[in-house]
């Protein structure tokens, strides 16, 4: 649940939040490409953090989330009635601690993980869960004490996470003093263990440091005299991430959504495949399992930390990643049904053949005989002229309802080869779409029967249309391309790629692609247009 993707994932499909909620404000925020500064979070935090330590003291277990908190002149306020039933928007459901996430309020330390997870999400503008980055690779000269403090907060094990908000809230405002107003004293020192437990953030949602980089070890920051906290006013910025909000190129989407799981090596993830857990596994060893078809989208992936449990297509994680997986299988297996098609087209090409070799050696002798007198007096239905083109009568891009030859201008490139019996000439060469139309010459005579109807648009579209035929010519997402396919005998005889922006290279992929589909037979030829729109 890391920022929203170009695939249109499940948890950025919901309803609009409600007017005046702080999930609306970040929804507007996220909308505009932008985020809250560092100061206007930490101002945010410290009091909720006050508020909910008084609420809690009393016995109150609450749900606490960004739709559950109003926003109103600069400041936070719970409200009762929405931060006592469960989240509905899947952003705020990633600001709950997993042992909330089956239905249950939370009490102190709950809320600890909560305001990590809402304080993360006003500073990236994004949301916990896996996938997530580290604060500081989103958010340039982000504090590391920052880090140190989510990593504490966001521990998934509630037996090893803090519960003191008040020690919590001090740490934020140590980061900048002027940010908020001072809450009440309390021990710092409770987010890193208590008098029954230690803090355990090796179970954190937060990603470890990247290898050779040292993780923090306290939150004890050099102070100037007077007890401030060395800390320049630039490690404070104004966060503009107007790119966040700009169409991302799926292909680059995919690379960074893959380095962002790789990024936690952690063993993590459990997949349900025929009634057995299989793992756990980290992110990268998921997704060699799903390229390699182990498991598919419909198998049921639990994570252990955060306790979700979903099929792997309703994770945005990973649901591109299997839908990448299940087309390249699709691919495959119909590169295989070509193969095979052409192999059985190719035998049976070959018995033909030699089965006319020998009726022509029995007919030698008085072949050319019998050929002269038919020829002086049948009557001639096929005609063809090197100079001349025919054009094919298309409706909606198929060939359909052929009166008879339209000629004009030159041919080139396809040439006739024989004909049927039924005066349907059989194109033989493979050149361009439009110079196949240009060489196919077919007369009808009234009553010219044993052809079968001509096929409608549906036939040939159901072929076309699909474009998975595409996927390995690296066709960008901005590229518009136009296809079309002089189709004959189920076979694309010719073959015109145009692209926008120009590029040969990925046109000629495509032309080879679209050769080797199999298409509904028919012996007529006919014409397949079909336009793919960049995004």
């Amino acid at each position: 649940m890391s920022q929203p993707a170009a695939f249109g994932p499940p948890s950025t499909r919901y309803a609009p939040a409600a007017p005046g909620s702080l999930r609306a404000e970040l929804d507007a925020r996220r909308a505009a490409g932008r985020t809250f500064s560092l100061r206007e979070a930490i101002g945010l935090v410290v009091p909720l953090c006050t508020e909910l330590t008084a609420l809690h003291a009393a016995g109150a277990r609450l749900f606490v989330h960004a739709s559950a908190l109003r926003y109103e002149d600069g400041a936070l306020r719970l409200d009762p009635a929405t931060s006592r039933v469960p989240a509905a928007n899947p952003r705020d459901v990633a600001c709950l601690p997993p042992e909330e996430k089956r239905g249950t309020p939370g009490d102190a330390r709950g809320s600890v993980y909560s305001i990590g997870a809402l304080f993360y999400e006003l500073v990236t503008g994004a949301a916990v869960g896996p996938g997530m980055r580290r604060p500081s690779d989103l958010v340039p000269d982000l504090p590391g004490t920052v880090e140190l403090i989510l990593a504490k907060a966001l521990v998934a094990d509630p037996a090893h996470r803090p519960a003191d908000l008040g020690a919590l809230a001090q740490a934020f405002h140590h980061i900048a003093p002027g940010a908020s107003i001072a809450p009440p004293p309390a021990d710092e020192s409770h987010l890193d263990h208590d008098a029954d437990f230690d803090v355990d953030v090796s179970t954190s949602m937060l990603p470890p440091p990247p290898s050779g980089v040292a993780a923090i070890g306290s939150l004890a920051a050099p102070r100037m005299p007077g007890g401030f906290i060395a800390l320049s006013a630039n490690a404070l910025p104004v966060v503009d991430r107007s790119q966040l909000n700009q169409a991302i190129d799926p292909t680059v989407r995919l690379a960074e959504m893959k380095a962002a799981l790789e990024a936690d090596p952690r063993p993590r993830y459990v997949v349900v495949k025929d009634g057995m857990d299989h793992g756990p596994f980290s992110a990268v060893e998921l997704l060699q399992q799903i390229a390699s078809a182990t498991f598919t989208g419909g198998h049921l992936l639990r994570d252990s930390f955060s306790a979700e449990e979903h099929p792997i297509r309703d994770w945005e994680e990973f649901a591109p990643f299997a839908d990448q997986a299940r087309v390249n299988r699709e691919i495959a297996h119909e590169r295989r049904a070509v193969e095979v098609a052409t192999a059985a087209e190719k035998k049976g090409t070959t018995t033909k053949t030699a089965v006319a070799v020998g009726v022509v050696a029995l007919l030698a002798g008085v072949g050319i005989a019998v050929w002269l007198t038919i020829r002086q007096s049948s009557d001639q239905k096929l005609i063809v002229q090197a100079d001349e083109a025919v054009t094919v009568d298309v409706d909606g891009g198929l060939g359909a309802g052929k009166k008879g030859p339209i000629v004009g201008g030159k041919g080139g490139g396809a040439r006739v080869t024989s004909t049927d019996g039924k005066n349907i000439p059989t194109l033989g060469s493979k050149g361009s779409c439009e110079s196949a139309i240009a060489a196919y010459v077919e007369e009808y005579k009234i009553g010219n029967d044993g052809v079968p109807p001509d096929l409608g648009a549906a036939d040939y579209g159901a072929v076309l249309n699909r474009g998975s035929y595409m996927t390995g010519c690296g066709v960008p997402a901005n590229m518009e391309v136009n296809i079309c396919a002089a189709v004959q005998n189920g076979r694309a005889i010719g073959v015109t790629v145009n692209t926008s922006p120009s590029s040969p290279g990925i046109a000629s992929c495509i032309s080879g692609a679209v050769r080797g589909l199999s298409f509904p037979s028919h012996p007529r030829l006919d014409v397949a247009r079909t336009t793919f729109a960049a995004q």
